[in-house]
C-alpha cells in the first residue's frame, strides 16, 4: 500500500470567506462490539477509508497483552486511528481528513455500524481555520 504520493489537497472554503484544512472527528464508543482480531481491525479501517473517499498509505495494528488493540491507517489526507480498552467496554476513534473531497462522517457512520456502540460521544473540530482567506493567500 505504500507509494509516493503528491500532496494535492484543496482546503475547504466556506460561504463566509474563511477556509480550513479539514475535519477532525473524535468519537468515544461505549458498550459496543469488542474486536481483538488484528486482521479484522485492518479490514474495518480499510473499509472506513474507502467510505470517506480517502487514499490509504500504510496500516499499523498492535495487539496488547492480555487485551486491547490500537490500529492506525495513514492517509494521503491524514489518518484514522482507533484504540480499544475491552476491560472498560470503550473504543476511542480519531478521524482527521483534510481537503474538500473527503467525507469523514461516512467513515464514522461505517464504524458505528461495525462496532454498534450503545453510547456515543462525538466532537468535531475544523482544523487549520483561517478567518479571512484574502489576507492569508
Amino acid at each position: 500500500m505504500t507509494k509516493k504520493t503528491k500532496r494535492s489537497i484543496q482546503w475547504i472554503i466556506t460561504k463566509k470567506n474563511s477556509k480550513y484544512s479539514g475535519i477532525h472527528l473524535i468519537a468515544d464508543f461505549w458498550y459496543g462490539k469488542i474486536i481483538e482480531d488484528p486482521n479484522k481491525i485492518k479490514k474495518i479501517l480499510i473499509k472506513a477509508v474507502k467510505e470517506a473517499n480517502n487514499t490509504p498509505l500504510k496500516v499499523a495494528i498492535h495487539k496488547f497483552n492480555p487485551q486491547g488493540i490500537t490500529g492506525v491507517i495513514l492517509l494521503a489526507e491524514s489518518h484514522i486511528a482507533l484504540h480499544s480498552w475491552p476491560e472498560f467496554n470503550y473504543l476511542a476513534i480519531d478521524i482527521y481528513t483534510c481537503g474538500d473531497k473527503t467525507t469523514p462522517k461516512k467513515a464514522l457512520d461505517y464504524l458505528k455500524k461495525e462496532f454498534q456502540p450503545k453510547k456515543i460521544e462525538i466532537k468535531e473540530i475544523k482544523r487549520g481555520k483561517f478567518i479571512n482567506i484574502e489576507k492569508n493567500r
